[in-house]
């Protein structure tokens, strides 16, 4: 997926659990997050491209794209799927987007390049999850707290409280700081 946004000039970041074991603590999971800036004029190139080995729903995508909402791309022959969730037109994600982050990867003798969230990004975006999920999910504090003790040190605070306090987050991002361990200097409290 990420090669064919790419070569279509769509602008796109992984995210979701692959986000987080890259900036925090790994573990398993069963497809990949993307946010992508997906438009009307791509899904016959998004088609052409994918068609052959993977399942998806041109229709499906249209309404996706209508409704600021997400569309799954399921590849065949292993069965992995991709959730294709569009960048909502907020100056949050906007500015997600702008900061996400290169990544190299070596495969054997290849590099493979993507595009990540941020840990901020990560940080806010799982504890919006968690918040959604009723605040009860180990799963996705355990990403959140994983993500701040590992990056703790690299962190941009300013940004985090910043952002936590626009999406109405302050209290849960103390709250991860304190389990994760970290005490802010007081300048930044």
């Amino acid at each position: 997926m990420k090669t064919v946004f790419a070569e279509l000039g769509i602008p796109y970041l992984i995210g979701g659990s692959i986000a987080s074991s890259i900036h925090g603590f790994p573990r398993t999971t069963h497809d990949v997050d993307f946010v992508a800036d997906v438009k009307d004029q791509h899904v016959p190139a998004l088609v052409a491209a994918l068609e052959t080995d993977c399942y998806l729903d041109d229709e499906l995508m249209y309404d996706a794209i209508r409704d600021r909402s997400m569309f799954s791309v399921l590849h065949l022959s292993s069965m992995h799927k991709a959730d294709v969730f569009l960048v909502q037109a907020t100056p949050w994600a906007a500015e997600t987007l702008a900061r996400r982050r290169e990544k190299v990867f070596r495969l054997g003798e290849d590099e493979e390049v993507i595009y990540v969230a941020s840990p901020e990004d990560m940080v806010l975006q799982k504890l919006i999850w968690f918040r959604m999920g009723g605040g009860v999910s180990d799963r996705q504090w355990g990403d959140i707290t994983g993500m701040l003790k590992v990056q703790a040190e690299k962190l941009d605070y300013a940004y985090l409280r910043r952002w936590a306090n626009t999406l109405g987050l302050s209290e849960l991002l103390n709250q991860a700081l304190s389990d994760s361990g970290i005490e802010l200097p007081p300048a930044e409290a």
